[in-house]
């Protein structure tokens, strides 16, 4: 044991931090070292140039001693045991590429990379019980996707700050993928083009009743209300979404029209809506209850009645899978979030009794739309960590990024899908998508009054 303790001793002496890092780095970035890793000896691992990760603290080995994955990463960041030296969307940029390459060469996870973690921090003195998790994590309770932990989880993500929220969102309010046809050029606009997408494929005209479920900030509903003359019910388990969606209808003199609900899916017992929009809301449904969801949505439809599921999907044949604990975005942004692949989401809506009719994949406009967030919350980056401290902002910052390069290397994708509940063997839809879009005018997409 002695000689052991030695042989590390010299070779710490020798190499430097970085030639014992060497492994546990290769572990979590990659063989091909997308970015410098530079030690506290001054020691470097990676590219001589570029965007750099600090390690500062040998307490970082130790984080990731105990979770050798991409929440013990950023356990180690946001107690500033690493720190990154550069553009974060940058860093971010390269760190996502290079694990979502094809020919990506990350080891599988498991007691060799282990090992490799114990053995380095041996060598720096970095062994001893975990840290506690930092407060911005998740730590949910209760059987999953019950209507507690559900409201739990929603609230973990979406009762943040909602001037937070709208730093990167911009006055739309919108916390969804925009839509970015030629000649838009705003993320306003890109957002009411969105909207407007959504009412044209629904049908929405005046008189018509629309549920939106996970009616967030409530901008689905005004569009609906202002533009196209609907009567909206919109539903959120966000304390927050609510408020602020009622004062925005109080504000736009449509409360005649628009009812915001502080309500469960599962609890509402209208009946008879024309139109039903779920916009980024089914990803928190949980793939055992996928099948109930749009059941439950086909009971809320009267014959003929139609339904846009907008939702983020993996582009993996056959599944998606459970929420994996070791993945940061489930730790510290979307608990319990599931993706399924889209041909899963078919065949639940068919299996429910929807007949489905298009589908259409908007993974290059939600590249565009996450950008533009990180872009925006840089730019307010002061104001930002006042409304949510430092390291939360990070957090978002992160995710924001990393999810950008994400849809745009294709590991994520994102679909609407339209169906209808069938009125006998009439769908009640144009004969064609000219016609349901109305192509004949595409820059009308464009010009739709902005919110």
């Amino acid at each position: 044991m002695a000689d052991r303790a030695r042989s590390q001793s010299d070779e710490l002496a020798t190499h430097g931090v970085a030639k014992v890092l060497a492994p546990v780095a290769q572990t979590l970035l990659g063989r091909a070292m997308p970015v410098q890793v530079r030690c506290w000896d001054g020691s470097r691992l990676g590219p001589d140039s570029g965007p750099t990760l600090y390690v500062t603290s040998p307490k970082a080995v130790r984080q990731l001693l105990w979770e050798p994955s991409q929440v013990g990463l950023a356990r180690a960041l946001l107690a500033g045991q690493v720190s990154i030296e550069g553009d974060v969307v940058e860093v971010l940029e390269r760190l996502v590429s290079a694990v979502t390459a094809p020919d990506a060469e990350l080891p599988a996870a498991g007691w060799r990379d282990r090992l490799a973690i114990v053995k380095a921090a041996a060598s720096l003195g970095a062994l001893g019980l975990p840290e506690r998790p930092p407060p911005e994590e998740a730590r949910l309770r209760g059987r999953l996707h019950s209507p507690r932990r559900d409201a739990e989880a929603v609230s973990h993500h979406y009762d943040v700050s909602n001037e937070f929220y709208r730093l990167f969102l911009g006055p739309t309010m919108t916390y969804s993928c925009a839509y970015w046809p030629a000649g838009v050029d705003t993320l306003d606009q890109a957002q009411t083009a969105k909207y407007e997408l959504v009412a044209r494929k629904l049908g929405l005209e005046p008189g018509k009743r629309l549920l939106d479920v996970g009616c967030g900030w409530g901008g689905m509903a005004l569009h609906a209300a202002s533009v196209h003359g609907c009567e909206v019910v919109g539903i959120t388990i966000s304390q927050n979404q609510a408020e602020l969606a009622r004062q925005r209808v109080e504000d736009a003199d449509l409360g005649d029209r628009i009812e915001i609900r502080l309500q469960d899916y599962r609890d509402v017992d209208d009946a008879g809506f024309d139109a039903i929009s779920s916009i980024g809301m089914f990803e928190h449904v949980g793939p055992d209850q996928l099948r109930e969801y749009f059941t439950l949505l086909l009971a809320r439809l009267r014959p003929g009645g139609r339904l846009l599921n907008h939702g983020i999907a993996r582009p993996t044949p056959g599944g998606g899978g459970r929420p994996d604990p070791h993945s940061f975005v489930n730790r510290y942004i979307f608990p319990d979030g599931d993706l399924r692949e889209v041909g899963q989401v078919i065949t639940l809506m068919e299996g429910a009794g929807f007949e489905v009719r298009d589908l259409e994949c908007l993974r290059e406009h939600y590249g565009r739309t996450l950008r533009a967030w990180a872009v925006a919350l840089q730019s307010s980056w002061s104001e930002a960590v006042e409304q949510v401290g430092e390291r939360r902002a990070l957090i978002w910052l992160i995710y924001l990024a990393g999810c950008a390069v994400s849809f745009e290397e294709g590991a994520t994708t994102i679909h609407q899908v339209l169906a209808v509940r069938p009125d006998g063997g009439r769908s009640g839809l144009p004969a064609s998508r000219a016609q349901l879009m109305g192509w004949d005018d595409p820059q009308s997409l464009v010009t739709a009054p902005t919110l």
